[in-house]
């Protein structure tokens, strides 16, 4: 052997024997005489107390999972018993956290490459509480001290495999989100298959997608306070945090009371890693979609009790906000159906919300809680806090409008068929709702009604205060027949109703819009029926008197029916309303104040022939909206005339309603075209004076 192969081998026995003896010494060095200086370091750079309480070691072992060559290698294995993490000095209670024992391994050979491999961490008995001070102080931000922005970032890596735990507790005190909880988590004793919770549909898809749940090892049971909102509930979760391994997700499942707000899901944390997505199945249970504002933020319409089950998958990281998707859902909204897909992303400056939602049956009561509508029961089954006073018709209950700035929308709405009453037909419904920094329209919105279509604009700007809508309607093609299906003298009849509105006010209701509205409301009826039976089907009471009044209990057909409204302040005033049947011509006129819900209306009747009334004075309906009265105005027959002789007044809403005479249906021509003529002309229509 040459001499430096001599020296070769001498200093590598020497390496050997160092590391040899390194070796030993790790291995049989009493850890717990580092523990003081451990924990004096931990503490000052948390800035709050740390310690080690217990035995600190480390062990030698093999790994036989590891596999190869490395599973002959010895691994060593920290244990640490009873650990103690304070709070910082401006909290009362004196821990945040504490582990009967933690052990993990570590990997030796990476740290030649600066990187910290833990394969695997196991907690025992973990419990923590996590507090967050009105001020916005949380205990769970530590401060570090100044940053050296000159120092180089650490080239040092942390690599941890999975996190294992078995039974704890964990506390969350937040006061800047009034919430309080309190979560337990106890051994199953026997594991629970993913399959028997999520359903074997469900477990088969993930195995498709190259992923296996764990088992449910861990029971949880959760009380305590969200959002200000009593919190209750019970559920299941894994027992290993896999944070590397894709093909292992981690297991979830609750079922959660908050307020009259059920929440249930089942299904998978899919990166436990970053806690950055989920795959699960969403069932959600309450009094009003409206109640869920405070619980997620995502502004939703008042609504009567609901229910839905679908599929929430969400993606937390995402560079342009954390996204969720609601897909394939199924349920219901008071008795009408409800199906769909809906998308929301924590954008910025405003999360959004989308999607198309189908209804194959609504029904027309669901659709009262949008506008404050319901009945003083259902609002209060909702838990709404305006109730309507007795007495007032128009809706008062007032818009949410402070919540329509917390979000974006687009979502489009179908119902396919709308259940109203057999007397009354809407037959469909699409809309598409979109709100915008707190601009909310509806446009279009469209309603089905009667073989007919109404079409509407709507505006309602949240932003302004009070708030300022605005609403143009088109009602075009209404058949009368199938308007009054029950009505028999209308089931032959060839007539229609078509209208214009353009109204706009200001407030925060309803009530309130109606009450400031300006605008103008016009209307024309041609061939079609009257009779005290129809006024009856129509549910009006005073229109049963005054048709009886005028025509006794015979059906009177009507060759048109035409009204031209302006409204000004909340005061809606006849231009012209005007009946032409076969026996008369009946004027209408006065006042409707939709501030105060007062009618103050004249009805003038002139006779056609020689069949004479038996009536020698105008009608006239008084009061309240919820319940006017009508009588014989004590004024002589002579004067029945007068309301309407100054024909010149009539000349220009003449001319404006010709523009909604139908088509002629047949031979026939329009009967509303004539009437509508005379009066352009300056000309009443011809009667006969009864004598």
């Amino acid at each position: 052997m040459t001499r430096r192969a001599k020296i070769l081998s001498w200093t590598f026995a020497t390496l050997l024997l160092v590391l040899a003896v390194l070796l030993i010494v790790i291995a049989r060095f009493d850890w717990n005489r580092v523990k003081p200086l451990l924990n004096e370091k931990v503490s000052a750079a948390l800035q709050r107390p740390f310690a080690i309480n217990g035995n600190l070691a480390v062990r030698w072992q093999r790994e036989p999972d590891e596999g190869g060559w490395r599973a002959w290698m010895p691994w060593p294995r920290f244990i640490a018993d009873d650990i103690t993490l304070g709070n910082p000095d401006w909290l009362k209670q004196p821990h945040m956290a504490s582990l009967a024992r933690v052990e993990f391994r570590l990997s030796p050979l990476p740290l030649l490459a600066q990187r910290i491999v833990i394969p695997r961490i196991d907690l025992t008995k973990p419990s923590g509480r996590l507090t967050r001070l009105a001020d916005g102080r949380a205990n769970w931000t530590f401060d570090f001290g100044p940053k050296d922005e000159n120092a180089a970032p650490s080239s040092w890596v942390l690599d941890i495999g999975a996190i294992g735990f078995d039974r704890g507790q964990v506390g969350f005190d937040d006061q800047t989100l009034q919430t309080q909880v309190d979560v337990v988590i106890d051994p199953l004793g026997k594991p629970i298959a993913f399959s028997e919770i999520v359903g074997n549909a469900s477990a088969k898809q993930a195995a498709e997608q190259g992923r296996v749940p764990q088992a449910y090892a861990f029971a949880l049971k959760v009380n305590g306070r969200y959002k200000g909102q009593a919190l209750a509930g019970t559920g299941k979760i894994g027992g290993l945090l896999a944070l590397q391994d894709a093909t292992r997700p981690f297991p979830l499942q609750a079922d959660m009371q908050i307020g009259d707000t059920r929440i249930a899901v089942a299904g998978t944390l899919t990166d436990p890693r970053n806690l950055g997505a989920l795959d699960l199945r969403l069932k959600l249970v309450g009094a009003s979609l409206g109640h869920l504002y405070p619980l997620t933020g995502v502004t939703l319409p008042d609504s009567p009790a609901y229910a839905t089950d679908g599929h929430l998958i969400a993606k937390l990281h995402e560079p342009g906000g954390a996204t969720f998707r609601y897909e394939g859902f199924n349920g219901t909204i008071g008795d009408s159906d409800i199906h769909g897909d809906l998308a929301f992303v924590a954008s910025q400056p405003r999360p959004k919300l989308s999607g198309n939602l189908v209804s194959n049956q609504l029904l027309f009561k669901d659709l009262g809680p949008l506008i404050g509508a319901d009945s003083n029961a259902e609002q209060k089954a909702r838990g709404a806090a305006s109730k309507q006073p007795a007495g007032k018709v128009l809706p008062v209950e007032a818009f949410r409008t402070e919540r329509w700035r917390a979000m974006d929308a687009d979502v489009n709405f179908a119902g396919k068929r709308i259940v109203h009453s057999e007397k009354l037909p809407f037959n469909d419904l699409a809309a598409h709702v979109l709100l915008d920094d707190g601009l909310l329209r509806l446009e279009p919105l469209r309603f089905g009604v009667a073989g007919g279509k109404l079409d509407a604009q709507i505006r309602l700007d949240g932003r302004s205060v009070p708030l300022q809508g605005r609403a143009r309607l088109t009602a075009r093609g209404f058949k009368l027949k199938q308007l009054f299906p029950t009505f028999e003298p209308m089931k032959t009849s060839f007539g229609e109703l078509n209208g214009d509105a353009d109204i706009s006010g200001r407030g925060n209701s309803v009530a309130a819009l109606l009450g400031t509205a300006n605008g103008d409301l016009k209307m024309l009826i041609n061939d079609g029926a009257i009779s005290r039976s129809l006024m009856e089907i129509a549910g009006l009471n005073v229109g049963n008197y005054v048709v009886g009044k005028l025509f006794g209990d015979n059906e009177v057909k009507i060759n048109c029916a035409a009204a031209d409204v302006g409204i000004k302040d909340g005061l809606a005033k006849t231009r012209l309303f005007v009946f032409d049947t076969e026996n008369a011509v009946v004027y209408i006129d006065g006042t409707a104040n939709l501030a105060s819900e007062q009618l103050d209306l004249k009805i003038n009747p002139e006779s056609k022939g020689l069949r004479l009334f038996s009536l020698r004075s105008p009608l006239y309906v008084r009061g309240a909206f919820a319940k006017p009265s009508a009588g014989v105005q004590a004024v002589p027959l002579a004067l029945r005339g007068a309301g309407m002789v100054a024909l010149g007044v009539v000349i220009g809403p003449a001319a404006g309603l010709l523009a909604l005479v139908a088509p002629s249906s047949g031979d026939a021509p329009n009967q509303c075209t004539p009437l509508l003529e005379q009066m352009k002309a300056g000309k009443a229509p011809k009667t006969v004076k009864a004598g």
